[in-house]
């Protein structure tokens, strides 16, 4: 969605100013979190991993407006630990924002 990547990308660029450098290890650092709060959601087995899990995502996604993601990691919250439909959901959002081709 060209939307949801704009307001990540407005906010990073709010926070990096003018220092691409700094907008590209913004961008990753961003990614790099979801993507290892996505593999925790994965490997939750209870109600207290995967609810860690998911509450960190949700901060990651409001730090930087991210609503999509925003939106995944709340119906995470609603879901039953290892539910494949939310983990789905989250990973798709991330490979949107990503730029990977499966999203």
């Amino acid at each position: 969605m060209a939307y949801e990547s704009g307001a990540l990308d407005a906010t990073i660029a709010a926070a990096a100013g003018d220092d691409s450098a700094l907008m590209g290890e913004l961008r990753k650092a961003f990614l790099d979190s979801a993507a290892r709060q996505l593999d925790l959601l994965r490997r939750s087995r209870c109600d207290g991993n995967w609810t860690v899990a998911a509450m960190r995502l949700k901060g990651l996604a409001a730090s930087f407006h991210a609503q999509d993601l925003l939106g995944a990691a709340e119906n995470a919250l609603a879901s039953a630990p290892g539910d494949p439909a939310a983990i789905r959901e989250i990973d798709k959002v991330i490979a949107r924002f990503s730029g990977r081709s499966d999203a």
